[in-house]
């Protein structure tokens, strides 16, 4: 069972199940089968493996095959039992697997990208397969003739990928923290437009369909909630990590996401509640409560004789002020602050101590996890990262038993 990395008292936690060890290198995805007992890996040691469960309650490979660069990810369709594996060098192949999951025949490789792919999504009802890759390109090939149809070129990395099969929209997170919004045609694109909010490269990106949420998760340890269907601009600040955030999923049945970061960190945010939007940090020559100058204000400071101050921000209504006028820090969940911020005095005497309750619940995966999936309708998870190990999870107590519906592995 994982243990809690926090005080917080906490009545359901996830369950581990299952260790799967074997690999020689790091594991950068892993997917559950579904209706299956079974797993899907891919890792730096160049292997796939389908991985299922026998009578004794281990797994064991019943694939074990071995392609000629690192793998970087993958998209598994299991209707049509198709798996597209990103390369280090910058292909993609294709594989048919087996009803019995016991074989797996080579169908094609595709010259997508010049370097390491980073991210992949296969769609049936296009026939395309849509990725990103470290050549700062997003390419998107058909799957019917292997041709490339089309590419665009970013100015960093782009690092992960999300896809709208019904309107053919390509969300795209990069290393410079923006994400980009594509609407892909057959043999042009256009850019719709660019997200910025986050502070570092962006590890992850979900998309709900249903509600038209976009979610992403950066190195800068935080998570955005996009509102894209509402056209308003809407975001929601998440802060519940001390790591960079490399997953992301979100339960649209019961409105929880679950977030997994590097230090093994897995979250789960009650979503199914009214929250605010953080204000936008003011800009100020001196504390917006006292008055006193900051330290670049040099007339201020030579008019009243006195030494500048370094400049802070109230995370709860976004004034610049000085140390002094904000002594105090608090969580505030109800803007996403899990944890401690910095708040000015004013502001923390309004907070209540029902508004610090907290919305969200905070579990150890131990192990860096670069990769997490989950299997709704059996309360399943499955989380791999650079130290080898694939671990399987019951969440069933976390996110609850009956979620088979509106989500599908990719």
């Amino acid at each position: 069972m994982a243990a809690e990395i926090h005080s917080r008292p906490q009545t359901s936690r996830p369950v581990l199940l299952n260790k799967i060890e074997g690999h020689s290198d790091a594991v950068n995805a892993a997917v559950l089968i579904p209706k299956e007992d079974g797993v899907i890996t891919v890792s730096e040691d160049r292997t796939i493996r389908v991985w299922l469960k026998r009578d004794s309650g281990q797994y064991w490979p019943s694939i074990y095959h071995t392609v000629s660069s690192p793998c970087s990810c993958m998209s598994y369709h299991h209707d049509s039992r198709r798996i597209f594996i990103g390369q280090d060098n910058g292909a993609i192949v294709e594989f048919l697997i087996s009803e019995d999951f016991n074989k797996m025949n080579h169908v094609k490789t595709y010259p997508a990208h010049q370097n390491r792919v980073t991210d992949m999504v296969f769609s049936l009802e296009s026939e395309w397969v849509v990725s990103t890759g470290q050549d700062k390109s997003v390419s998107w090939m058909c799957t019917e003739s292997g041709c490339m149809l089309g590419r665009h070129y970013f100015t960093s990395w782009a690092s992960c990928l999300q896809y709208d099969q019904q309107t053919q929209h390509a969300f795209v997170g990069d290393y410079s923290g923006q994400i980009t919004l594509l609407k892909l045609e057959r043999q042009t694109y256009s850019i719709i437009t660019t997200l910025k909010g986050h502070e570092g490269s962006i590890g992850a990106l979900w998309w709900d369909p249903v509600q038209k949420l976009l979610f992403s998760g950066a190195s800068d340890h935080s998570v955005i909630m996009w509102d894209i269907g509402g056209r308003k601009g809407r975001t929601l600040l998440l802060q519940g990590h001390h790591e960079r955030v490399q997953a992301v999923r979100y339960l649209q049945l019961t409105r929880q996401l679950l977030t997994c970061s590097m230090d093994g960190g897995i979250t789960v945010w009650n979503m199914d509640t009214q929250r605010e939007e953080a204000p936008q940090w003011l800009d100020s020559d001196s504390c917006q409560k006292c008055e006193q100058p900051f330290f670049w204000n040099i007339k201020q400071m030579w008019d009243s004789k006195t030494i500048g101050l370094r400049q802070h921000h109230c995370r709860k209504c976004g004034k610049a002020v000085c140390a002094k006028c904000s002594s105090k820090r608090s969580t505030f969940p109800l803007m996403g602050f899990e944890f401690q911020v910095r708040v000015c005095d004013i502001c923390f005497d309004t907070i209540k101590e029902e508004d610090r309750t907290a919305l969200a619940t905070f579990h150890e995966g131990k192990h860096n996890i670069a990769h997490m999936d989950i299997d709704p309708s059996r309360g399943l998870m499955v989380t791999c990262g650079s130290d080898r190990i694939v671990k399987i999870w019951d969440m069933t107590q976390v996110v609850g038993c009956s979620l088979a519906t509106g989500f599908s592995p990719r």
